[in-house]
């Protein structure tokens, strides 16, 4: 088996060796090898972005492991193409994320873009991340739900192939409770969440109109009430799993439109 390891916090972020560790349980006994790629600074909130007008600079950091100037989807291009090309791999994870991806966070989320873009290229794709709070931020290991579960759930996975003979390939979103290891619930597998708003806003550093700066804001809020979402089963101490297809169709609009259009 051959793994591919990418994330959106950088080639440094604690979260890789945590992935890396669950391939490593993965793999085993058996052949293969995990190669990792991530990039070389933080790339979170840059979705499924390419690098289209500008060159990546790649660099070998050490045996199977290395940064790139780009982000995490160029990082999943930089191993099918170029790092892996004699081998592709069988199996992307992107993560572990410092930080949940659920609700609207998934179209921004790096870490997702990187599940997305190995699922266009046929490989079966897992997004892992970590919810924390003040108190699991600041602990000396924030990724104990994460390590204790993680390789459970990516075994279970491997032995799902839901979307094989789908014309639009599938990737997985797990997201981890920011609780000890003792107080997980369970898992609820479930669908992504609706903010009631947006989610980023951008507002100017001063009142200048004439020249500014502007910083992007996150709007911290809740998903809209429903009780069978990823918020809703996170918040209360639940790991989440979403099936996500690449496929963006509004289908049932599409055959409203035949109508009005013919």
């Amino acid at each position: 088996m051959q793994i591919l390891i990418t994330n959106d916090d950088g080639i440094n972020a604690p979260g890789l060796e945590v992935a890396y560790n669950i391939a490593k349980s993965l793999i085993q006994k058996k052949k293969g090898s995990i190669t990792i790629i991530a990039p070389t600074t933080e790339k979170s909130g840059v979705s499924h972005s390419i690098s289209f007008v500008r060159p990546s600079l790649i660099q070998k950091i050490s045996n199977n492991k290395y940064a790139l100037e780009g982000t995490p989807a160029d990082c999943i291009l930089a191993g099918i193409n170029y790092v892996m090309k004699n081998k592709k791999p069988d199996l992307i994870i992107s993560g572990v994320n410092m930080g949940r991806n659920i609700a609207d966070d998934i179209l921004y989320s790096g870490t997702v873009g990187a599940a997305m873009e190995g699922a266009l290229n046929g490989i079966k794709s897992i997004a892992l991340s970590q919810q924390y709070s003040k108190e699991t931020y600041s602990s000396n290991n924030p990724f104990k739900c994460a390590t204790k579960y993680g390789l459970d759930i990516c075994k279970k996975i491997l032995k799902d192939n839901p979307f094989s003979n789908s014309k639009f390939m599938g990737f997985y979103n797990i997201n981890f409770p920011s609780c000890s290891t003792k107080e997980v619930k369970g898992i609820k597998i479930c669908n992504s969440g609706k903010r009631k708003k947006a989610t980023f806003e951008m507002v100017p550093q001063s009142k200048s109109t004439e020249r500014n700066f502007l910083w992007i804001k996150h709007n911290q809020q809740n998903s809209q009430s429903l009780k069978k979402i990823d918020e809703h089963y996170l918040d209360k101490n639940f790991i989440t799993i979403s099936a996500l297809k690449t496929d963006l169709s509004w289908k049932e609009k599409n055959k409203k439109l035949i109508k009005i259009f013919s």
